[in-house]
Protein backbone atom coordinates (compact mmCIF):
# COMPACT_ATOMS: atom_id res chain seq x y z
CA UNK A 1 0.00 0.00 0.00
CA UNK A 2 2.62 2.35 0.50
CA UNK A 3 4.40 1.96 -1.94
CA UNK A 4 1.18 2.35 -4.38
CA UNK A 5 1.24 5.92 -2.26
CA UNK A 6 4.39 6.90 -2.95
CA UNK A 7 3.40 5.90 -6.76
CA UNK A 8 0.54 8.02 -6.91
CA UNK A 9 2.10 10.87 -5.21
CA UNK A 10 5.03 11.30 -7.75
CA UNK A 11 2.64 11.04 -10.41
CA UNK A 12 0.29 13.43 -9.34
CA UNK A 13 3.45 15.81 -8.76
CA UNK A 14 5.06 15.24 -12.05
CA UNK A 15 1.27 15.93 -13.88
CA UNK A 16 1.16 19.31 -11.81
CA UNK A 17 5.23 20.12 -12.74
CA UNK A 18 5.72 19.06 -16.42
CA UNK A 19 9.11 20.76 -16.61
CA UNK A 20 11.58 17.79 -17.03
CA UNK A 21 14.79 18.49 -15.48
CA UNK A 22 16.60 19.36 -19.22
CA UNK A 23 13.97 21.75 -19.90
CA UNK A 24 14.26 24.04 -16.75
CA UNK A 25 18.02 24.21 -17.15
CA UNK A 26 18.99 28.09 -17.13
CA UNK A 27 20.66 30.64 -19.21
CA UNK A 28 22.96 32.86 -17.22
CA UNK A 29 21.73 35.96 -15.83
CA UNK A 30 22.80 39.17 -17.96
CA UNK A 31 26.27 41.20 -16.12
CA UNK A 32 24.87 44.12 -14.35
CA UNK A 33 26.82 46.99 -13.63
CA UNK A 34 28.53 47.39 -10.64
CA UNK A 35 26.11 48.62 -8.18
CA UNK A 36 27.03 52.24 -6.62
CA UNK A 37 27.80 52.38 -3.36
CA UNK A 38 26.38 55.34 -2.34
CA UNK A 39 22.33 55.07 -1.84
CA UNK A 40 20.14 57.97 -3.85
CA UNK A 41 21.21 61.23 -1.88
CA UNK A 42 18.28 63.98 -0.70
CA UNK A 43 20.30 67.37 -2.03
CA UNK A 44 17.39 69.39 0.54
CA UNK A 45 18.87 66.79 3.78
CA UNK A 46 22.42 67.63 2.32
CA UNK A 47 22.37 71.24 2.49
CA UNK A 48 20.79 71.06 5.65
CA UNK A 49 23.58 69.22 6.64
CA UNK A 50 26.28 71.24 4.66
CA UNK A 51 25.01 74.38 6.13
CA UNK A 52 23.38 73.77 9.70
CA UNK A 53 25.08 70.74 10.64
CA UNK A 54 28.65 69.80 9.86
CA UNK A 55 28.83 73.63 9.05
CA UNK A 56 30.81 73.12 5.75
CA UNK A 57 30.00 76.39 4.53
CA UNK A 58 31.74 78.35 7.39
CA UNK A 59 35.43 77.08 6.25
CA UNK A 60 34.69 76.18 2.47
CA UNK A 61 33.76 79.79 0.91
CA UNK A 62 35.15 82.99 1.00
CA UNK A 63 34.11 85.99 3.31
CA UNK A 64 33.71 89.66 2.69
CA UNK A 65 35.89 92.42 4.77
CA UNK A 66 33.43 92.27 7.60
CA UNK A 67 33.33 88.39 8.03
CA UNK A 68 29.97 87.66 5.76
CA UNK A 69 30.39 84.47 3.57
CA UNK A 70 30.13 86.12 0.10
CA UNK A 71 27.15 84.06 -1.73
CA UNK A 72 28.53 83.61 -5.45
CA UNK A 73 32.04 82.55 -3.75
CA UNK A 74 30.12 79.65 -1.25
CA UNK A 75 31.92 76.27 -1.62
CA UNK A 76 34.63 77.69 -3.56
CA UNK A 77 37.01 77.66 -0.56
CA UNK A 78 38.51 80.43 1.44
CA UNK A 79 40.90 81.52 4.18
CA UNK A 80 39.84 79.71 7.75
CA UNK A 81 37.98 82.19 9.33
CA UNK A 82 39.85 81.86 12.72
CA UNK A 83 43.67 81.89 13.69
CA UNK A 84 45.21 78.54 14.45
CA UNK A 85 46.49 77.34 17.54
CA UNK A 86 49.19 75.64 16.32
CA UNK A 87 50.08 76.89 12.71
CA UNK A 88 52.51 73.73 12.05
CA UNK A 89 49.36 72.12 12.21
CA UNK A 90 46.79 73.41 11.09
CA UNK A 91 45.31 74.37 7.50
CA UNK A 92 44.98 77.95 6.75
CA UNK A 93 42.82 78.04 3.88
CA UNK A 94 40.06 75.19 2.88
CA UNK A 95 39.93 74.20 -0.20
CA UNK A 96 37.08 74.13 -2.86
CA UNK A 97 34.31 71.61 -2.45
CA UNK A 98 31.44 72.65 -4.62
CA UNK A 99 30.92 70.08 -7.16
CA UNK A 100 33.85 67.39 -5.22
CA UNK A 101 35.78 68.16 -7.97
CA UNK A 102 38.75 65.26 -7.82
CA UNK A 103 36.36 62.98 -5.47
CA UNK A 104 34.88 59.77 -7.16
CA UNK A 105 32.05 57.99 -5.08
CA UNK A 106 34.16 56.00 -3.21
CA UNK A 107 36.59 59.02 -2.12
CA UNK A 108 33.57 61.13 -0.90
CA UNK A 109 31.94 58.38 0.74
CA UNK A 110 35.32 57.90 2.44
CA UNK A 111 36.03 60.94 3.40
CA UNK A 112 33.07 61.47 5.52
CA UNK A 113 32.63 58.52 6.98
CA UNK A 114 36.11 57.64 8.02
CA UNK A 115 37.47 60.38 9.79
CA UNK A 116 38.18 63.24 7.26
CA UNK A 117 40.62 60.68 4.69
CA UNK A 118 41.42 62.62 1.74
CA UNK A 119 41.85 61.59 -1.91
CA UNK A 120 45.46 60.83 -0.89
CA UNK A 121 44.73 58.14 1.62
CA UNK A 122 46.13 60.55 4.55
CA UNK A 123 44.10 62.02 6.93
CA UNK A 124 43.07 65.75 6.43
CA UNK A 125 44.83 68.38 8.88
CA UNK A 126 43.25 70.40 11.48
CA UNK A 127 40.70 72.24 11.66
CA UNK A 128 38.62 69.82 9.79
CA UNK A 129 36.61 67.85 11.31
CA UNK A 130 36.76 63.65 11.74
CA UNK A 131 33.24 63.04 10.04
CA UNK A 132 32.01 59.46 10.73
CA UNK A 133 28.44 60.27 9.19
CA UNK A 134 26.18 56.99 8.23
CA UNK A 135 26.16 56.06 4.67
CA UNK A 136 22.84 58.07 3.98
CA UNK A 137 23.94 61.07 5.42
CA UNK A 138 27.17 60.96 3.75
CA UNK A 139 25.08 60.24 0.84
CA UNK A 140 23.09 63.31 1.25
CA UNK A 141 25.95 65.64 1.70
CA UNK A 142 27.54 64.39 -1.47
CA UNK A 143 24.85 64.62 -3.48
CA UNK A 144 24.43 68.31 -2.45
CA UNK A 145 27.56 69.75 -3.08
CA UNK A 146 28.05 67.90 -6.49
CA UNK A 147 24.87 69.11 -7.55
CA UNK A 148 26.51 73.06 -7.14
CA UNK A 149 28.19 74.02 -10.12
Amino acid sequence: MRSFVAIATFAIVVAINPVSAQSRRTTPAPATAEPSILPAGNVQHGRYLAERVAMCVECHSARDGEGRIIEPDKYLGGNIPFAPPWPNDWATRAPRNRGLVGYDDKAALRLLTEGAIGRDGRQLRPPMPRFFMTTQDAADVIAFLRSLH
